[in-house]
This record gives structure tokens, C-alpha cells and sequence, in this order.
């Protein structure tokens, strides 16, 4: 074993740790973990410890159901790598991962609904403009969007930054190829001063998530599909604006009500069209391809954070904590 340096001796102020019990190792750690000058941090942990020590006292853990969890953990970790993160996909499957965008980028009525980000986002996708093709897939059935951005008043947001990305027709990301030598099906695109994009791509399929891994033996255990309905990703971004992540689903998909990852909302919920030929004619395409029509609307940074505060106060009091925010994140109100 390489040597390691012994770090200095720190002292700290905190009670013995002596004939720690069931009943006194919660209190104990959460005094020991609370000397942490980040009020924040502090107070996170302080609940995580709580609910996590609840958790173990409320089902009697075993040990062997613990090693097995700490086994789960290290298998996500070894299977994830720089375009697969199995801890995202955990997330996912659990809801996690849409509770926390919800409760971070709430939306106003006007606003479009947020979405998951998923686990196969990249930041290699090339900047393409209005009108190119983003797929090199020949076997897909092809698709023309047309699509705008604007505010919650109808407002056109030009210069706005989308991302976006889909499956090819076999229902896999380009990164999960392992010839890829390019990215495929996903680009970058800007609205133009209308706040008007418009691309070509694929009619969107379903899609197993990546299965083979610990999070899809925990699917199999717990006897539920590792399916996703199909649809299309897109991630807008652009200063003053909160950022959404939200996706497009087709309608009558067989997935459609049972999202693996929980991710279809009814306003995200969409019909295609068909191509016609003035529609052809206008954005250069074979007259007959699917057609993708969406106004998608954002929200302010501003407009959110006023929102986000006010459901977190609104919770906070329902819960009956004695909390305050700090930066729109509740910390102890020890004033």
C-alpha cells in the first residue's frame, strides 16, 4: 500500500462519542456533523442522517440487505464512465430526478413543463443552423420540427441556445455505438430574431434504458419495464432565463403511461403531423415526412425564483419547520 501523509491532528469541540445506542447515534452524528461554517450544508446533512438512520430503525435493516446496498452502489459507480452514468439512471427509475427539477424550475400556467434530463446528454453535439439535418441515420423514418420560443406574454426570445437530441431508429444514442467516431442524432441550434428553430431528424422511437447494469437488475427485482416512450429532448439556455430541460412525447405510444423514468407529462404530450407540400416547399423537405409542430415558452430567471420561493415557504409551513431561505434554499432560522 503507497504511503499516505497522516493528516494533522484537528481538535474539536464536541461531546464523547461513547456507548452510542439505537436510540442516541442520530443526535450524536448530527452533533458532530454540524460544525460546518455552511449553514446549508449543516442542515443537509442533519436530515440526510435523520432520515437515513429512520429509514434503517423503520424497516430493521439487516446487515446483509446493507452489504448488499453498499454492493448496488459500487456496481453503479464501476459501470458508469465519461457517456454512461448509472447514478443519473438511479436517480431516474426512483423519481429523484423529477422531484428535484420540479421543485427547482417550477412553472407558471404559461410556462412549458420540465422533463428529465436523462443520462445521455453530451456536450459534443455540433452547432447546426436552422433548417440542417441532425441525423446520418438512413433507416429512420424522417422528420421535419418546426418550432418557436417565447415568453409567458407571446413574446419571440431570439438567441436562445437548444440543445437537442434523440435515439437513432434502432432506439440507441449515438454514444452508446461503440464505433461512434461523431455525434448523430443531436445538435445545437439558436432561435432566430422571430424565435423561430427548425431541423430535420427522425420520428421519435421507444426505447429500452441501458439494462444490463445494477439499475436494471433492480428493475427486474422489482418486476417493472425498463421502457421509455418515444420522444425527443431539448435543453433551453440563455442569460436572465431559467433553463429548461423538457422533452416532446408522441401520443398512443405503448410506453406512454408507464414512463420507466417517469418523465411524460400531458402537456408534453404531442400528435405529428404529416408534411404538405407548401410546408415542403418552404423548408426545403419531401413532401410527406413526419412534421413536428411546439411553441415552447420560458420563464424568467426572475419570474421562477419568485415562484420557487413561494412554494418553498408554502411547504416549509405545511411541514411546520421553523426555516428560512438563503439564496431560495431553506437553511435553520436561528435568529
Amino acid at each position: 500500500m503507497a504511503d499516505q501523509q497522516r493528516p494533522p491532528a484537528t481538535e474539536v469541540n464536541v461531546p464523547p462519542l461513547l456507548d452510542l445506542t439505537i436510540d442516541n447515534i442520530t443526535p450524536n452524528t448530527i452533533r458532530i456533523n454540524s460544525q460546518s461554517p455552511d449553514p446549508r450544508l449543516t442542515y443537509l446533512m442533519a436530515r440526510l442522517v435523520a432520515h437515513l438512520h429512520d429509514f434503517a430503525r423503520e424497516t430493521r435493516l439487516s446487515t446483509d440487505e446493507w452489504m448488499a446496498a453498499i454492493a448496488f452502489l459500487i456496481g453503479c459507480g464501476q459501470i458508469s464512465n465519461d457517456v454512461r452514468n448509472e447514478f443519473i439512471l438511479l436517480s431516474d427509475v426512483l423519481g429523484l430526478s423529477l422531484l428535484v427539477d420540479n421543485i427547482n424550475h417550477p412553472k407558471p400556467p404559461a410556462g412549458t413543463q420540465g422533463s428529465v434530463l436523462g443520462p445521455f446528454h453530451t456536450h459534443d453535439a455540433p452547432v447546426l443552423p436552422n433548417g440542417a439535418s441532425m441525423t446520418s441515420d438512413p433507416e429512420g423514418e424522417p422528420m421535419l420540427a418546426v418550432c418557436t420560443v417565447k415568453d409567458t406574454r407571446g413574446n419571440p426570445i431570439p438567441d436562445v441556445k437548444i440543445d437537442i437530441w434523440e435515439t437513432d431508429s434502432s432506439g440507441h444514442y449515438d454514444v452508446q455505438h461503440a464505433e461512434r467516431d461523431e455525434p448523430s442524432e443531436r445538435c445545437v441550434m439558436l432561435s432566430d430574431a422571430d424565435g423561430r428553430f427548425w431541423f430535420q431528424g427522425l420520428k421519435p422511437v421507444s426505447y429500452p434504458i441501458p439494462h444490463d447494469g445494477p439499475v436494471g437488475k433492480l428493475l427486474v427485482m422489482l418486476k417493472r419495464h425498463c421502457w421509455r416512450p418515444a420522444h425527443v429532448h431539448f435543453m433551453f439556455g440563455k442569460d436572465g432565463w431559467d433553463r429548461l430541460i423538457t422533452a416532446l412525447y408522441l401520443r398512443g405510444d405503448p410506453y406512454e403511461t408507464s414512463d420507466a423514468v417517469f418523465g411524460v407529462k400531458q402537456s408534453l404530450i404531442i400528435d405529428l403531423d404529416r408534411v404538405d407540400k407548401e410546408t415542403a416547399e418552404k423548408y426545403g423537405v419531401k413532401e410527406g415526412i413526419w412534421l413536428l409542430r411546439y411553441d415552447f415558452v420560458l420563464t424568467t430567471q426572475e419570474e421562477t425564483e419568485k415562484l420557487r420561493d413561494q412554494l418553498a415557504e408554502e411547504a416549509l409551513k405545511k411541514l411546520g419547520l421553523s426555516l428560512k431561505l438563503v439564496d431560495h434554499l431553506p437553511v435553520p432560522d436561528l435568529d
